[in-house]
């Protein structure tokens, strides 16, 4: 599985303004500061009194070490300006004082810099393990079926948006299911574990995908009774691998089909989707399913809004079928980044979650 959560072609790595430890320069600035300017008072070549720059050396200190560090680089500090072994200008008073105040606050400073960031590493692991509880990673083999996937939320930071998939063994075969709920974000999460929830739930007890999808649509119309003006819908595609042979059933609930890419070809699932789901209609008007069946190195892909809808500079969306027309040699594991390099590539800002699900059966499975 091709994770957004750790490779560079996924999610973002947290930068050293976003939470991640200061980089190696920021550490060694003070200290090369600290050393350049007292072999720099040594040398008769320069005529300029560099001792002003030592007040810097305090506050550089606080963006990367921790109180007892910031002590011992402000009394070095003090030390090389006072000490006549490196023919400074003797400070004044007032110099000293304020050198010292400087280097006192910095020390006050890193320590509460150390507690805040301690207090947010807490958090952040609390908020990860939370989102990740909700959609964990899919496994890269789940029972005959073979996984590769990509996960990018759009709201920065955030490893859960309102995009929501999942690939679960059970009785009656191995159930798949990619959607996108009302919105994105942080305020789509809650819907997205709900709905979740009712599918693995149903993966168990349901028979097949249009029975899935009455049970999403029922949760959905439950949790927006309970919130005036809630109107909370999704749209999503089920698949429904049979136990024994080649063959997968998909079933579309306003959301565009899968895409199937088989040697060098690449087509369009074709199907009479559904209406979204939260609608109540799941009952009334499934939609209709449509039986697809694989053969060795057939890959079913799977895409969410996110990639549909994304634009190019000029307004145009990015043509999803063509572009992979070009990747049909990329190896499975590899596609979801593949792609997600290419979409980044077209477009200039993607601001929805953007879900890739790549299914195809073990070419050692059954014929």
């Amino acid at each position: 599985m091709v994770k957004a959560r750790k490779a560079a072609t996924d999610a973002p790595r947290r930068t050293w303004l976003r939470g991640a430890p200061p980089p190696r320069w920021v550490r060694v600035l003070p200290v090369l500061l600290l050393v350049g300017v007292g072999a720099a008072s040594l040398s008769d070549s320069v005529p300029v009194d560099l001792g002003f720059l030592l007040g810097a050396v305090p506050p550089l200190a606080v963006l990367a070490y921790g109180p007892w560090a910031t002590a011992f680089l402000g009394a070095a500090t003090i030390g090389l300006l006072t000490l006549p072994f490196f023919h400074l200008n003797r400070p004044g008073n007032t110099d000293l004082f304020t050198l010292g105040f400087v280097a006192t606050l910095s020390v006050f400073v890193s320590f509460v810099r150390g507690r805040r960031d301690e207090q947010l590493d807490l958090e952040r692991t609390v908020a990860e393990t939370a989102q990740r509880a909700i959609v964990p990673d899919v496994r890269r083999q789940v029972g005959p079926v073979r996984c590769a996937s990509l996960y990018r939320a759009a709201e920065r930071g955030t490893l859960v948006g309102g995009d929501f998939f999942d690939v679960r063994p059970g009785p009656h075969g191995v159930r798949a299911v990619l959607g996108d709920v009302q919105g994105h974000g942080l305020s789509a999460v809650a819907t997205v574990a709900s709905v979740l929830g009712a599918f693995r739930e149903a993966v168990l007890d349901d028979v097949d995908a249009v029975s899935i999808a009455a049970r999403l649509d029922r949760r959905l119309v439950v949790d927006s009774a309970r919130t005036e003006h809630a109107e909370l819908f999704a749209t999503a595609v089920l698949l429904d691998f049979a136990p024994r042979g080649r063959e997968v059933r998909v079933l579309a609930c306003g959301h565009p089909p899968p895409v199937l890419l088989r040697g060098g070809a690449v087509s369009t699932v074709e199907l009479d989707p559904g209406p979204p789901l939260g609608l109540g209609l799941a009952d009334v008007m499934p939609g209709t399913s449509t039986t697809v069946s694989l053969l060795p190195g057939d890959r079913l892909i799977l895409a969410s809004d996110g990639v549909l809808e994304s634009r190019d500079a000029s307004g145009a969306f990015y043509p999803f079928v063509e572009r992979l027309a070009g990747m049909t040699g990329v190896g499975m594991d590899e596609l979801p980044g593949e792609i997600w390099s290419d979409l980044c590539r077209f477009a200039p800002k993607i601001q929805d979650d953007v879900t890739l699900l790549i299914l195809a059966l073990d070419a050692s499975g059954p014929a």
